[in-house]
Order: C-alpha cells, then structure tokens, then sequence
C-alpha cells in the first residue's frame, strides 16, 4: 500500500543518525492511521511554519480553529487549495482542499470543507508477482462547523466531519480482506481577540487560541481486532498584530501541537538476544510507559504522562528511564511553529515562518516563504517551504512538500452584492 511505503520512507529517513546522538535519545516517534488529517492543507498558514490557531480569521479557519469564524469580516465566501506531495518522487499525489463559509449574523457563523488526498496510481500483484488490478488510493474528510460568539471578545466553535480511507480497493492484503477505512470525528476551538491595546506606542491586536482537532473513534482497514488512533492533536498559541500606519501592519503567530495519542512504550528485551519478552498469553512485556491498545478517552488523558521516557536498556533486559527523562520526552513531543505576516494597504501580503520538531518525535525541522495578492473578489496566495536539513550532521528529514509550489484560491462574495452590515 501506498501509505505503507510512504511510512517507511518517513521512518528510514527518521532513523538516520547524526553522529552526536546518545543512546538516551533514541527515536520514539507517534504514529496515527489517516495522517492527512493533521496536514495543512492551504498557503496562507504554510507560508508562516503551518501557523494559524490564533491569527485573523479567514475562509480556511476551518483547518486551524473553527471557533475564529464568529469574528470574520465578510459575509461569505470560499476557498480552493491545491497541494502537490512528495513531488520530488511521485507525479500524482496530492491534497485538495475546497472550504466555504457563510455569517448567519454579527454573532455566528458556519463553515464546510472537503479534504481529498489522492495517493497515486498503484499497480498490485499477486503472491507470483503477476499484475492484478491497478487502484488509486484515496482518503476525504468532509467537515462542517459552527462558530458563535460568547461575549465581546471571545467565540467558541464545534465542528464534525466524516473520514474516508480506501487505500485498496478491497483487494487482499497479508492474507487478510481488507476494506476502507470510515470513522467520525469532531473539532473544538475557542478563539479570544482583543484589538484595544496599545504596544511599543502602535495600535495593536491581541489574539488567543486553542484547538483540539480528530477527536473521534478508533479506524480499522480489517475485519481484525485491532484499530488504530486519529491523530488527536491539541494546538495553541497567540499572535500580536501592530498596525505600524494606516498602509503598514505585520503580525507574530506562535503555535504548539501536542498529539493526544498513546506514546509507544519500551518492551523488555532478553539481555541475550535483544528479542522483545512475551507473557504467557503472549502479550509483549511493556518495561516503561503504558499499553498504547487502550480507549480514546483514556489516551487522551494520559498522552501527557505515558512516555516512557529517554534511557537505555540495563543488563536484565528492562528500560531505565534517565533522571528527569519522562519529563523530557513528554516535552519533547511538542512541536513549534512561528510565523511573521506583513501586509501593505490590505492587498499584498508578505509571508514567513520557520517550523521545529524533535529529532525524537519526527524531526521535522523547515522554513517556509509565502505571498499573497488580494483583490476586490477575489485573493491568490502561494507558499514555499524549504526544509533546514543539515547535511554535515544529518539532522532533520526532508519533507514531502520541500521546494514545492502550493497555491490558494479564495473569493470574497460580498463584492458580488450589496455591502451587507452585520459586522
């Protein structure tokens, strides 16, 4: 499958070494069934390190927190977005995205999207190697939400949607029948944005936001027992806008993700060996952390204290932990982004922003560059990322959107009628 493959591309790269790791920072990185979920799928916030929680709200919010759509200048309007992945492999896997919004009045809005992931053609074969049929592999989520003002300044938002994962065509897989992948999931945001401030002597606006994004059931491509997690993901952080003059104004975004999963544990091993321990029932023998095979109210809960922590394997074959190295790995499953965006009198805009993981957790690591063109009906953005891999120390991955061009589309509708009010 197509996803496996691109799994095991990532986790080759994620276990490159650098030469100056140490054997208490091995890699121990969370992974989720319909990863799609979690990428960003429009321009603006991937010009500015996949930022976008906290700052103004526009047609894509629905991505980043639902709950800014209550404070967003026009009436209505839509967005299409287009972006190429792992470009420099394949010529036919991309993410479009296609988002519309529409203010009921001065207090609430709604908002619909539809995320389509497009894998690429595969060709499958038999046990001889013979050619079978050849599938396209494909993934969409389609989302709807709503966003209502609490008080003056602060709104909250939920949204649901319905996830679609058909990575075989129901061919057999492993011996084993397979089938797609289908699960709901809802979003919630809160959003806080205060534009009466004064800072380093300009006007200045104030924004919060928090966002808990996939929160829904387990998904299973079998008949089998076994299913695997959303990417639960909590993302927060504030952004600053200075209104430098009446043409000038440039704002700051800060945004932290933690997932909400179950860390992988450390097994016990057989000192000999190194084989993982099995019981008696043949369950895996954990040493440090815990079960990650447990129910989504539980992982989300104890995803902030079930990392097993950074340390080494001692002479009886069980996981020692270093002082202080579960505090550290839970911390070091926060990934960070920032990103500056400036704009000249409300039509050009000029985009930029750096992304961090942990070399632990991912290792995603890369700058990115973005500009944008706003007209009375209608905006077009881009966005360019470029991933900070050093080569001399090998550290950080190359991803799957490096040096690619990604696009957005967006059409304000108020133009197209009489100005409305409501605002």
């Amino acid at each position: 499958m197509s996803v496996l493959a691109c799994s095991l591309f990532v986790n080759a790269l994620q276990a490159q070494d650098d030469g100056v790791r140490t054997t208490v920072l091995q890699l121990n990185t969370i992974t989720t069934a319909v990863p799609f979920l979690i990428i960003n799928p429009e321009t603006r916030g991937g010009g500015m390190g996949d930022v976008g929680v906290s700052n103004s709200p526009d047609a894509n919010s629905l991505h980043w927190n639902v709950a800014k759509y209550a404070f967003i200048e026009g009436k209505s309007g839509a967005s299409i977005s287009y972006t190429p992945w792992l470009r420099a492999l394949v010529p036919d896997i991309s993410i479009s995205y296609l988002t519309g919004y529409y203010k009921i009045d001065k207090m609430s809005a709604v908002a619909v999207s539809l995320r389509y992931f497009s894998l690429g053609n595969i060709q499958f074969t038999d046990q001889f190697g013979n050619n079978t049929v050849q599938f396209t592999p494909n993934e969409f989520a389609l989302n709807a939400g709503y966003s209502r003002k609490l008080a003056e300044r602060l709104s909250g938002g939920l949204s649901a949607k319905f996830v679609t994962s058909n990575l075989t065509g129901g061919q057999t897989v492993g011996g084993a029948n397979s089938r797609p992948g289908r699960t709901v999931a809802v979003d919630l945001g809160v959003f806080y944005t205060n534009d009466d401030i004064v800072m380093f002597d300009k006007d200045a606006t104030v924004s919060w936001g928090v966002a808990v994004s996939n929160l829904g059931a387990k998904i299973s491509y079998t008949d089998a027992t076994t299913r695997d997690f959303l990417p639960i993901n909590l993302r927060l952080g504030p952004t600053v806008t200075w209104d430098l003059n009446d043409y000038n104004k440039i704002s700051a975004s800060v945004d932290f993700n933690k997932y909400m999963v179950p860390s992988p544990p450390k097994y016990a091993q057989d000192p000999v060996s190194n084989i993982a321990v099995q019981d008696a029932n043949e369950n895996l023998v954990i040493s440090s952390g815990l079960d990650p095979d447990r129910p989504v109210p539980s992982a989300i809960f104890t995803s902030f204290y079930d990392a097993p922590g950074y340390g080494d394997y001692n002479d009886a074959g069980e996981w020692e932990p270093i002082s202080a190295g579960v505090l550290r790995e839970e911390l070091n499953e926060v990934s960070a982004g920032i990103g500056i965006e400036y704009w000249y009198d409300e039509q050009f805009a000029f985009r930029t922003g750096y992304f961090t993981e942990h070399f632990s957790k991912g290792n995603r690591k890369f700058l990115t560059l973005g500009a944008g063109l706003r007209l009375n009906v209608f905006s077009l953005d881009f966005s360019y990322l470029i991933s900070t891999y050093n080569v001399r120390r090998n550290v950080g991955t190359t991803s799957p959107l490096a040096n690619t061009l990604r696009f957005t589309l967006s059409f304000n509708f108020d133009e197209l009628s009489q100005p409305d009010n409501t605002n």
